[in-house]
């Protein structure tokens, strides 16, 4: 689940980000997605480097291992933050923008781990790197 650990804080930094320099919704989601994925990959990448894996075959193995679950979990939280009202608007001190971030990535998470289970159960996702967490 290390993609979604860094899924998540690439999620809220971009949020973050965004809100603070005033960004429009969209450009607030742009970085938001694009931060989400290269944090994603890098906490996989991370590991799977220390289990030894050379540098494009770590890429390789993170790009099949992560990118349906982080799609999954960006298209989930930032539809809700889209469609929370005025949570993109709030502004970082406000409560509402707080709550609709965390309830939007609990409801991805929810939604993003059965999606999970069921790549791995048909030999996709975090299964193509399965023989690397055995070594």
């Amino acid at each position: 689940m290390h993609c979604l650990t860094g899924c998540a804080i690439g999620e809220v930094l971009g949020m973050v980000i965004g809100t603070w320099l005033g960004l429009p919704a969209w450009g607030t989601v742009v970085l938001a997605v694009a931060l989400a994925f290269l944090f994603g990959y890098a906490l996989t990448l991370r590991g799977v480097l220390k289990a030894g894996v050379g540098f494009a075959a770590a890429v390789k193995l993170a790009l099949a291992a992560d990118t349906v679950s982080i799609a999954v979990m960006e298209v989930v939280d930032n539809t809700i933050m889209l469609i929370v009202p005025g949570a993109m608007a709030a502004g970082l001190t406000a409560a509402l923008f707080w709550g609709a971030l965390a309830f939007s990535l609990a409801v991805a998470f929810a939604l993003t781990v059965p999606v999970n289970r069921w790549l791995i159960a048909r030999g996709k996702g975090h299964a193509v790197m399965h023989h690397v967490h055995h070594h």
